[in-house]
């Protein structure tokens, strides 16, 4: 694939727990209303567990009630891969990180959320690591 983070598969099982390596290097699934920043209002940065690398903010962060963390628009344009996804007999678009390739979720549109863009990044918190705004 060439990403500019790449590990085996006995590098990344050794890095991330089970349940992380489901998700972020199989293209998993957790549950719903079950992640750690599924309603998390916490300022900050949300960073790709499996590299580091700063994927969303909290202030594209919006309620969606779906289950999952939801984001209107990723940090930099840069900083997610989306990839036609026919999987489960339907058609989404998988959102991953592009500095390593994981696995994050899935972009929806056209659900009409009251947010600047008609986009709705649907992302597993597993796969994030919040990065809290330092106090000023």
């Amino acid at each position: 694939m060439g990403y500019e983070v790449e590990k085996t598969e006995d590098e990344w099982r050794a890095q991330l727990s089970p349940a992380e390596y489901q998700v972020l290097r199989q293209a998993g699934t957790e549950a719903a209303y079950k992640g750690e920043y599924t309603d998390t209002e916490t300022e900050g940065v949300y960073r790709c567990r499996a590299c580091g690398s700063e994927l969303f903010r909290s202030t594209e962060k919006f309620h969606s009630h779906c289950g999952w963390p939801s984001f209107y628009d990723p940090a930099d344009s840069d900083a997610v891969e989306l990839i036609a996804d026919r999987s489960h007999g339907m058609v989404r678009t998988e959102v991953r990180c592009a500095k390593c390739g994981s696995h994050l979720g899935h972009v929806f549109e056209g659900e009409g959320y009251p947010t600047p863009t008609d986009q709705r990044y649907c992302i597993n918190s597993i796969s994030l690591t919040l990065e809290p705004k330092a106090a000023e």
